[in-house]
């Protein structure tokens, strides 16, 4: 990739940080209009056909295409996110927001969830267009607001409203791109299947009463202290999925630790005495999961509870349902069940592609480009992405990117949704470089 390509992502990528484009779950939050403008801004006079969609003010989500030659040729979308999660400025070294580089680093809120590949896809789709890029197959970049609460408001919207505008046979997006070391050589991890996403609100009930009388009351604060107990002590059966399997198989290389995160039986003992950066991913791929993460109630300091709201996060595995989410909730709650209202804030089903697709050859046959001899390592991500939209219609996605050597999987993963989200440089080349490769192999050029 020609040097000056580097410094273009690089500073698209601090402009999208800059414009501090928060999440917060709420409708009005995310304003994705700030950063759609600069990539509208950004792609603009070279020729793409660039289209903006806003189903709420400040909910904006960016198209832009190069049209292929045949029509029955493949379509590849470059889908990434313009909104971040919220963040405590008092937590971190640096500006959350300050887009600094800093030691060939790119800090900010947002660098690796996921505008690093947001700001490298659009730089590709611009040098692809300028150069005169004309492929058999067509092109979409789509930057989306609104993914991390959901994509209500982005992909979900598109997918129900502008499908002929997002529409394609294959979708490349965040979460994957990292070098594994193993016995029998590099691996390339890419997504291939996510967790289902059953976010509940239980809604505790007691009986109101005077703060100063306390003695036998029945307070929802305090029951709500129980059911919480008991969520995090619920200890459903692991299930050891395909996906999970040949991960396992392909990329750990004690003979006994291996066995052990294959075999439900042992693969809960093995989360307890692993090492915990890992090990929490290793629970995650393996079990439902139950995080109750928001909690609401009590109304002033001398008045008992009547109510008390819990926001609880729940990922099931692939093959589980609404029915088997109620069950669990039943078996964990126990004889407290009865005084609990459950309501569902999101329900979306797991969903996967199959790692044998044409464009899955291209992409290995691109990762080896910057690592020879490497092949592709498909995984489940314990997190959701906007990849479910398109699953849900038949498109294959996967989760990509291409990370330096020196991004281990464990510090990428600390840097989602925490303090001193970082970048480097280099992984910006590589990653570019990915996009430009697979375009250029898959779609096919034809003579201008």
């Amino acid at each position: 990739m020609p040097g000056d390509l580097v410094g273009e992502v690089t500073e698209l990528l601090q402009q999208l940080i800059r414009n501090a484009c928060v999440n917060d779950g709420t409708a009005e939050s995310g304003q994705e209009q700030r950063s759609a403008e600069v990539l509208s801004s950004y792609l603009d006079g070279t020729g793409l056909d660039i289209e903006s969609y806003q189903p709420r003010p400040g909910r904006t989500s960016l198209v832009a295409r190069i049209e292929g030659r045949d029509p029955a040729a493949p379509t590849v979308c470059l889908m990434g996110h313009t909104d971040v999660v919220p963040v405590s400025p008092e937590l971190w070294t640096r500006d959350p927001f300050g887009g600094e580089l800093v030691d060939g680093e790119v800090w900010g809120r947002g660098a690796i969830d996921m505008l690093n590949l947001t700001a490298s896809m659009a730089v590709a789709t611009r040098h692809l267009a300028e150069e005169g890029f004309r492929p058999e197959g067509t092109l979409v970049y789509l930057a989306v607001a609104d993914e991390e609460s959901g994509g209500h408001h982005g992909a979900g919207w598109l997918a129900d409203h502008a499908w002929d505008a997002i529409g394609a046979d294959y979708v490349l997006t965040e979460s994957g791109g990292i070098m594994t070391p193993t016995p029998t050589g590099p691996k390339i991890t890419v997504t291939v299947a996510e967790k289902g996403v059953a976010w509940r609100r239980l809604r505790v009930h007691g009986t109101p009463g005077h703060g100063s009388q306390p003695f036998g009351s029945d307070n929802a604060i305090v029951k709500a202290a129980e059911v919480v107990r008991r969520l995090a002590d619920f200890r459903p059966r692991a299930q050891i999925g395909e996906v999970w399997r040949t991960f396992v198989e392909n990329s750990v290389a004690d003979p006994e630790l291996r066995a052990a995160l294959v075999d439900p039986a042992r693969v809960a003992d093995a989360c307890a005495t692993g090492d915990p950066r890992a090990a929490r991913y290793w629970h995650a791929c393996t079990h439902t999961t139950f995080s109750p993460n928001v909690v609401r109630g009590g109304v002033k300091t001398n008045i008992i509870p009547d109510t008390v709201e819990l926001d609880v996060d729940i990922r099931t595995l692939p093959g589980q349902t609404a029915q088997d989410v109620e069950r669990y909730l039943g078996e964990a709650l126990g004889n407290l069940a009865g005084q609990v209202d459950v309501s569902s804030l999101q329900d979306v089903l797991s969903s996967a592609s199959p790692p044998d697709t044409a464009l899955w050859s291209v992409l290995e046959h691109q990762c080896r480009a910057a690592y020879p001899g490497a092949k592709l390592l498909p995984r489940i991500t314990a997190g959701g992405t906007d990849a479910g939209y398109f699953r849900r219609r038949g498109t294959v996605a996967y989760g990509c990117g291409l990370m330096s050597p020196g991004v281990t999987y464990e510090n990428y993963a600390s840097r989602f949704h925490g303090n001193d989200e970082r970048v480097d440089v280099e992984s910006l080349r590589l990653t570019t470089d990915l996009w430009l490769g697979v375009a250029r192999e898959f779609l096919g050029q034809s003579a201008p």
